[in-house]
């Protein structure tokens, strides 16, 4: 039985890098009619109307968008703290039938979760648009790892400059974890500074930061973020290293290629034909596709989930300066807030002999 084809109609809250994205992508795509774009900043919708020559409204509310021009999808593309009302509104519109929800889900795990559990009570597709899922070259090393082709999987490593763990480490670790097939994180161990007091997409975040995880099947993450962190290569905003019992992977992210070292590949560079189309017309179009046939595919969406888990026990890991255990909802160990690594010990006070662990 053939789908419907129609376009679907679809709106966007936010217009700024990330809602810019989705914008272009409904432009782009055969699947969608972009019907109108909310932002706050007559700017934002200025740039909107010019892009448009005036042919999609735009609003300076959500509220005001969703009362006025209903649509099929709603992509929500603004701060993370914001996407959890908008999210509750959107899936009040009469007649929604999906939405795209940007990166991080929400500023916090809890609000994440309630996000996703919102949408799927609602029995409603959903898209989170990770740029590295809907990239070829990043695609074809996780079905490599999955084939074996560095034997079984120890540790990734990742070098991030210019982004934090919220922001950008959503998306690796997001990526991480595709790679280890969801086996969910058990631990997370981090040190961040905060000396500069830098600020990025609407939240506080580190100058530097160093993220220790592992996960149930035994895989080591490992990643350096920060304001200047010193790189390996200088043409890459973040490079992975992907080290397995036979050999490893390096990858600059989103780039075309990546390099694959086994004991029969001395350095051997990988070139992968990119997709015809951008990631978050990728994204939505695979929207479109739950749509029209009622299937629904949370894959991604809970992995993301599982990694803003893994960002809030970093920033939470750094602030008690201890191991956090996940599911953050569960047990976790004594802080030893009075116990001071690297002092000698006085004989008093407790603890334990490490020498007869």
């Amino acid at each position: 039985m053939a789908h419907d084809t129609t376009p679907l109609t679809a709106t966007v809250v936010g217009a700024g890098a990330g809602g810019t994205l989705s914008i272009d992508a409904l432009l782009a795509s055969d699947d969608f009619t972009l019907i109108g774009v909310a932002d706050m900043s007559e700017a934002a919708r200025g740039r909107v109307t010019e892009k448009t020559g005036g042919a999609v409204a735009t609003f300076a509310t959500a509220e005001e968008m969703f009362a006025a021009v209903p649509s099929d999808v709603v992509c929500v593309s603004t701060y993370a703290p914001t996407h959890l009302p908008l999210t509750k509104a959107a899936v009040e519109i009469p007649g929604i039938r999906g939405l795209l929800v940007e990166k991080p889900l929400g500023d916090t795990t809890a609000a994440g979760k309630e996000i996703l559990e919102t949408i799927k009570g609602h029995d409603l597709p959903v898209v989170v648009p990770h740029g590295l899922m809907a990239q070829a070259a990043a695609q074809k090393i996780i079905a490599q790892i999955a084939d074996g082709a560095i034997g079984p999987l120890r540790v990734v490593e990742m070098e991030c400059t210019t982004w934090d763990i919220i922001n950008a480490g959503i998306h690796w670790l997001q990526f991480f974890l595709s790679l280890v097939d969801g086996s969910p994180v058990e631990f997370v161990l981090a040190a961040t500074d905060r000396s500069t007091r830098t600020f990025r997409d609407g939240m506080q975040v580190e100058t530097d930061a160093i993220t220790l995880g592992r996960t149930a099947s035994g895989v080591r993450v490992l990643m350096h973020t920060g304001d200047h962190v010193p790189m390996s290569r200088n043409d890459t905003v973040c490079l992975f290293r992907i080290i397995g019992d036979n050999g490893f992977i390096e990858f600059g992210a989103y780039e075309g290629y990546y390099t694959l070292v086994t004991p029969g590949n001395d350095r051997t560079r990988i070139d992968v034909e990119p997709f015809e189309v951008s990631g978050h017309q990728r994204h939505l179009e695979f929207l479109a596709k739950q749509i029209r046939s009622g299937e629904r595919d949370y894959g991604i969406p809970d992995t993301s989930l599982q990694a803003l888990e893994v960002v809030e026990a970093a920033y939470q890991s750094a602030r008690i300066g201890g191991t956090v255990l996940l599911p953050l909802d569960g047990a976790q160990p004594p802080t030893g807030d009075d116990w001071d690594p690297g002092r000698p010990y006085s004989g008093t006070g407790g603890g334990r002999n490490g020498r007869e662990l």
